[in-house]
C-alpha cells in the first residue's frame, strides 16, 4: 500500500515538471515571438523608402513609375519585394526589363529598360504607338506630326498581311527611311499588295526581300531627283527590274 503511494507520488511530480516545462517553453517563446516582432517593426520604421530613383526611363515620368509600382512612403525597405515590383513595373506595356536595388538606409534604385517605339498604327482614324510585335503601347492625340512608319491596319485581325507590314518597317527603320523621308505610309490588304506611300510616291512592294527591295528604291530615288522626273508610281514587286511610271502630265 505504501509503495503504491509512492508510486503515485512520482507519477504526479512527473506530470507537474512535464506542465511546467511546456508551460516555461510557451512562455519563454511568446517572449521571443514578441522580442523579434517588437524588433522588426523597429528596424522596418527605421528603414523606410525615402527616396525612389528610376534610371533609364525616357518615355515614363517618375511619378508614373512609382503608382504603377504601388511604392508609398510608409513602406520598409526591408520588405519591400523587387520582385513584386518588377512584376507590377512589367504590366505596363512600355516596360521591357526591370533590375531593383536596395540602397541602405532608405533608398530604392529602379533601373528600367523601355521598349522603343517602333511605328505608328493608323486604326479607324485613332493613332497609336506599337512596339516592334504590333503591341499597342499608346494613343497619340492632337493630330501629331508622324515620326515613324504609319501603318494602315487593323492589328487585331493577325493575317499575313500586318506581319509582313511590320517586317517592312522595321528595313525601313534600319535603312533610316524614317529620319531621311518626311512621311512614310504601309497599306496592308493582301501581303502581295503590300503598298508605301513615302513623302506621296506611291510605292508597289510587294512581299519579302524588304531591305534589297527599299536599297534599290534608294539607288532610283536618287536618278528620279537628278533627271527631274515627276513620278506615278513605282513598281518593286519584280525580282530583276524596277517599273517607274511616270506622271503623264504634269500640271503647272
Amino acid at each position: 500500500m505504501r509503495a503504491k503511494r509512492e508510486s503515485n507520488k512520482v507519477s504526479k511530480t512527473s506530470k507537474v515538471r512535464f506542465i511546467w516545462n511546456i508551460t516555461s517553453f510557451i512562455v519563454l517563446f511568446s517572449a521571443l515571438a514578441i522580442v523579434v516582432f517588437i524588433s522588426l517593426s523597429k528596424i522596418k520604421s527605421s528603414f523606410l523608402i525615402r527616396n525612389v530613383v528610376f534610371y533609364g526611363n525616357k518615355h515614363l515620368a517618375d511619378d508614373e513609375l512609382k503608382a504603377l509600382a504601388g511604392i508609398h512612403g510608409k513602406d520598409s525597405l526591408v520588405t519591400a519585394s523587387g520582385e513584386n515590383l518588377s512584376l507590377m513595373l512589367l504590366k505596363s506595356p512600355w516596360i521591357k526589363s526591370v533590375s531593383v536595388r536596395k540602397e541602405l538606409p532608405d533608398t530604392l534604385a529602379v533601373l528600367i529598360e523601355e521598349v522603343t517605339p517602333f511605328a505608328l498604327l493608323d486604326m479607324h482614324g485613332r493613332l497609336f504607338i506599337i512596339n516592334d510585335k504590333g503591341n499597342l503601347l499608346e494613343e497619340l492625340k492632337d493630330d501629331p506630326v508622324p515620326f515613324l512608319p504609319v501603318i494602315t491596319a487593323n492589328p487585331y485581325n493577325r493575317d499575313e498581311g500586318f506581319s509582313e507590314a511590320l517586317s517592312l518597317a522595321k528595313s525601313m527603320n534600319d535603312l533610316g527611311f524614317s529620319s531621311e523621308m518626311n512621311q512614310i505610309e504601309i497599306i496592308v490588304s493582301k501581303p502581295q499588295e503590300l503598298t508605301a506611300v513615302i513623302d506621296g510616291t506611291v510605292v508597289k512592294v510587294g512581299s519579302g526581300d524588304y531591305r534589297k527591295k527599299l536599297e534599290r528604291l534608294l539607288e532610283l530615288e536618287g536618278e528620279i531627283k537628278r533627271k527631274n522626273i515627276p513620278v506615278d508610281f513605282i513598281d518593286l514587286r519584280f525580282e530583276n527590274r524596277v517599273v517607274v511610271k511616270p506622271v503623264k502630265e504634269v500640271i503647272r
